[in-house]
This record gives C-alpha cells, sequence and structure tokens, in this order.
C-alpha cells in the first residue's frame, strides 16, 4: 500500500508552495506525487493528466492524499462522483491536515458521506461568496470608468477585415489561422459585427450585387435528445479528447440507480451517436459483461429515440 500526493493549483501564477508544505513529510519518506499546475478547478478531475496519472499508476489499497479539499473538487457533484471512482478502485483518499484530516473521505459508510457532503457544501459557499464579491468589485470598477478584461487580440481594422472575409466565404477556421488566434475569437468577432446571424449583399469584382439568401442555406440546427449515459459508459468517457462530449457530460444530471448511476444528458442525436461511437471498444468480446450490457442499453436508448424522430 503506497501514499501518492496529489497537488493542484490553478494559474500560472500560483504555487504549489503551500501545499508541497502540507505534505512535507510524505515528500521526505518518498511518496510520490503528481501534479496539475495552471489547472482550473472547473476541470473535472478525471480529465487531468496528472490525476489520470495517479490512477493509472495507484493499486488496490493505495492512499490519495491532498493538501486541501479544493485540490481535488469543487462541489458536491464532484465529491460523489470522485468517491465513486475511489470506491470502484479500491483507494482511500485523506487531506493532510486540518479537521478533516483523520477521515478516509472515500469510506463506504453512511457517517463519511454525510461528512463529506458538508465539506463540499462549504465549499461551494466559498466559491459562490468569491463570485458575488468578484461580481460586486467588477461593477464598482465598471461605475468609476475603468476598462476591465484582457486587451483584445484584434484591433477594429482586423475585425472589419474578417466580417468582410466571412462575408465572401472564408471559413472560420481559417480566419483563425490567417490571424492566429482560436476560432472562438473569430465567432465573437462576427457576432459582434452580426455577421452570422443576418443577411449581407455582397459586392462582386465587377459589381454585380449577390443577395445571401441565393447562397447555400445553413441547415436548422438539430434538435437535442435527452438520453440517459450509463454510468459506466460516463465514466470511460471523461477521458475523452472531444470537448463536445465532456461539455455534455459534464453538463448532465447525475440520476442515482441503486449502486450505480447514469447521466441525463441533453443533446442533439449526432452528438449522441458519437459518444456511443467512442464506446464500440467498450463492448467487444473483450470487455466486462456490465459494460458490455451498459453499451447495449445506451445503444437502445439511441435507436429508440432515432424512431421518434
Amino acid at each position: 500500500m503506497t501514499d501518492r500526493l496529489y497537488l493542484r493549483h490553478s494559474t500560472d501564477k500560483q504555487t504549489n508552495a503551500r501545499q508541497l508544505h502540507a505534505l512535507n513529510h510524505l515528500l521526505k519518506s518518498g511518496a510520490p506525487k503528481y501534479e496539475d499546475p495552471a489547472t482550473s478547478s472547473r476541470v473535472y478531475a478525471i480529465n487531468r493528466s496528472g490525476f489520470r496519472g495517479l490512477l493509472d499508476e495507484a493499486a488496490v489499497g493505495d492512499t490519495i492524499r491532498i493538501a486541501d479539499a479544493a485540490r481535488l473538487f469543487r462541489s458536491t457533484k464532484d465529491v460523489i462522483q470522485i468517491r465513486e471512482v475511489f470506491q470502484r478502485r479500491g483507494l482511500h483518499l485523506r487531506i493532510a491536515t486540518g479537521a478533516w484530516s483523520g477521515f478516509d473521505l472515500a469510506a463506504d459508510e453512511p457517517q463519511t458521506k454525510l461528512f463529506v457532503t458538508m465539506l463540499a457544501g462549504v465549499l461551494e459557499f466559498q466559491r459562490d461568496m468569491i463570485s458575488e464579491n468578484t461580481k460586486e468589485g467588477v461593477a464598482a470598477a465598471e461605475a468609476a470608468g475603468k476598462t476591465l478584461g484582457r486587451p483584445a487580440a484584434l484591433d477594429e481594422d482586423q475585425a472589419a477585415d474578417i466580417v468582410d472575409a466571412y462575408a465572401k466565404g472564408t471559413a472560420v477556421k481559417a480566419l483563425a489561422r490567417q490571424y492566429n488566434v482560436a476560432p472562438k475569437t473569430i465567432r465573437r468577432v462576427l457576432d459582434a459585427a452580426g455577421a452570422r446571424d443576418i443577411s449581407y449583399v455582397l459586392e462582386e469584382s465587377d459589381g454585380a450585387a449577390i443577395d445571401a439568401e441565393h447562397q447555400e442555406q445553413t441547415p436548422d440546427p438539430e434538435q437535442p435528445h435527452t438520453i440517459d449515459v450509463p454510468g459506466l459508459l460516463a465514466e470511460h468517457l471523461k477521458a475523452t479528447e472531444t470537448a463536445e462530449i465532456r461539455d455534455a457530460l459534464r453538463d448532465g444530471r447525475t440520476i442515482r440507480r441503486g449502486q450505480g448511476y447514469s447521466v441525463r444528458v441533453t443533446a442533439p442525436l449526432a452528438l449522441h451517436q458519437a459518444t456511443l461511437k467512442q464506446c464500440a471498444a467498450l463492448a467487444g468480446g473483450g470487455g466486462a459483461p456490465a459494460v458490455r450490457k451498459a453499451y447495449r442499453t445506451y445503444a437502445d436508448r439511441i435507436a429508440a429515440a432515432r424512431r421518434k424522430k
């Protein structure tokens, strides 16, 4: 049985100094440490590279130790999901210092579950208070005439050129590469100018006007479908590189079902189908029976939703 240390800080302007101090006696004893530097608590623990590395190396009976609870989770939902992962893998979870240091937060007993839920409630309250104070500070700064936010990545002339190029058919990703910015930055510029939701009259080089409605029309977005993703699949998918699937699972509602759970996801049917495809490897003959059953259940739910279209 091994002690494994997990450390995380939110921005590149912060350090792990305080956490290292709290875990110093374990570090001196040779306990391995796993870090996620400059990683927001909004990123679910399973999706952090350092934490994933810890899980890959941890064995049944190992104890994961953290300096404080906020290093690992930020809400009651996070606590419940992380506890389930630890319990399935036979791991223990302890906070190094403070009133909670005597508890194994992954223990499967009612008293511990109550204490952990209370702890998560305190963390959520602290985060909400920080958010409220931040909003009040922003409002006060704006009232004083201060300019807030990061500097604009594109100036007014560049924004105008982007709108013009988009109207003439240049793709968002091509513009992002040309101006060395993220596609979402280009979309913000276009949306600010209304370029993605109104008709433009374009002037060709010969002066002839082309009404935008004569161009190829963008199909209406697909209506979302609410489908429950079995928990065994949801846990596998939290490590997916597809941001749309990660976001859909993160925004879904966890539904408890006896000893297991499902995540109720509302998304276009195409996204559900893409999610199922990423689980196809779990349905093979080498997969556990419970996982194969979960795959079939999700596939049946998607098929039922397709028939209702």
